[in-house]
Formats: structure tokens, C-alpha cells, sequence
């Protein structure tokens, strides 16, 4: 006779961790998926590998991601949050626009260690893949807003609110042009000098204008 199988409703499905190891295995299966699909594409990357590379059966893999998209969908969400990980009131410093935008960007950047990989997946899927663009464009807005808290705390008085929000853009696309950069290995802009040149116009006195 066979051995009998454990009973009970909370007992785990054959080849399915417990709880103090499934949160390792599901992290290892988004660590794999996240290499691969940052190397090869999300379609050119067959489930197969992804599990051969966490070191997993397959039929675990769908267990914790029933469909394939639900990897990619995990990564942008876990890793990748549209929600800046960061309040202004961390980077702010009173009366310095430059500083504080420069603050930001290190702020960020420590936050998100793995965002050369993560960015990789972005740039590369948002054009193929509607959900990854709606979620690039909604980092994109919440990265501009909290831009805009920080300019508005760190000017030593108000600020034109097109001119700011123009600063912002500006700030944001220099910071994502940043890291598809580093996703190449190719020329970094200096986001030093930008915040400088930034700090420079929002500050400038504008001419009245001529009746």
C-alpha cells in the first residue's frame, strides 16, 4: 500500500512550498524573469526558461503566475510601483532648487538599485505591450508631481505654474533618459547641471511683457 497522503484543508499542493519558503521561490521566479525578459524580450522569453533559470518546475512557476503577463505585471508592480518611493519633504532644502532636484534624483536612484534592469523592461516592452505603457506613463505622472512638490517647497517664493510644471517634465525626462542610458552603457547626461540650469530659469526674473 501506498503512503497516505496528509489530510486536512491547509495542507500545501505536492511540490508546492510552505509559507516560510514560498516567498523565496516566488522572488527567485521574478529575479529569473526579470534577467531574461530584460535580455531577450518578454515574448522571445519561453516560461521554460524562466523556470529553468529560478531552478523551479514549471508547473510551480504557474502556480505562484498562472499566465505568463502576470510575471511581467508582477515585476512593474513589486518592483517598479508607479507611486514614487520618496516624500518631498526627504530631499527638500529651503531656498535650494538645484540641491534639492539633485537630492531627488540620489534619493530615487537608492530606492530603486535594480532600475537599469527594470527600465530595460520598459523601454522595451511599451510598445508592444498596452499595459506596460499605460504603467511607464504613470510613473511618468507621478514622478512630474512629486517634481513639483519639491520645486514648489525648496523656491524661496512662488513659482510660475506652467514654468514649473515645464521644469518638471523636464526633470523627469532627463532622469528616464538617465537610466535607459545606463541600460546601454552610453553617455549619462549631468544632472547636476541640469538641476543647476533648471534652477536658473525658474528663478530668472521674467521681462514684462510689451503692450
Amino acid at each position: 500500500m501506498g503512503r497516505a497522503r496528509p489530510t486536512g484543508a491547509g495542507r500545501a499542493s505536492p511540490g508546492v512550498p510552505d509559507a516560510r519558503d514560498g516567498a523565496a521561490t516566488r522572488r527567485r521566479i521574478l529575479d529569473a524573469a526579470e534577467d531574461l525578459i530584460a535580455r531577450d524580450g518578454f515574448d522571445a522569453t519561453p516560461t521554460a526558461h524562466i523556470a529553468a533559470r529560478a531552478d523551479v518546475p514549471k508547473g510551480l512557476l504557474f502556480y505562484y503566475f498562472p499566465k505568463k503577463i502576470d510575471l511581467l505585471h508582477s515585476l512593474l508592480s513589486e518592483r517598479l510601483p508607479s507611486h514614487p518611493l520618496c516624500a518631498s519633504a526627504d530631499v527638500v532644502l529651503r531656498g535650494d532648487i538645484a540641491g534639492s532636484l539633485i537630492g531627488l534624483a540620489q534619493r530615487l536612484n537608492l530606492r530603486r538599485s535594480q532600475s537599469p534592469v527594470l527600465a530595460s523592461i520598459l523601454f522595451r516592452e511599451a510598445g508592444t505591450h498596452p499595459e506596460v505603457g499605460h504603467h511607464l506613463h504613470a510613473i511618468h505622472e507621478g514622478l512630474v508631481e512629486l517634481t513639483e512638490r519639491v520645486l514648489d517647497e525648496a523656491a524661496s517664493r512662488p513659482l510660475n505654474r506652467p514654468r514649473r510644471r515645464d521644469a518638471a517634465d523636464t526633470c523627469v525626462a532627463i532622469r528616464l533618459h538617465d537610466a535607459n542610458s545606463r541600460r546601454y552603457g552610453g553617455p549619462r547626461p549631468d544632472l547636476s547641471a541640469a538641476a543647476t540650469m533648471i534652477s536658473t530659469s525658474l528663478t530668472a526674473r521674467q521681462a514684462p511683457q510689451q503692450p
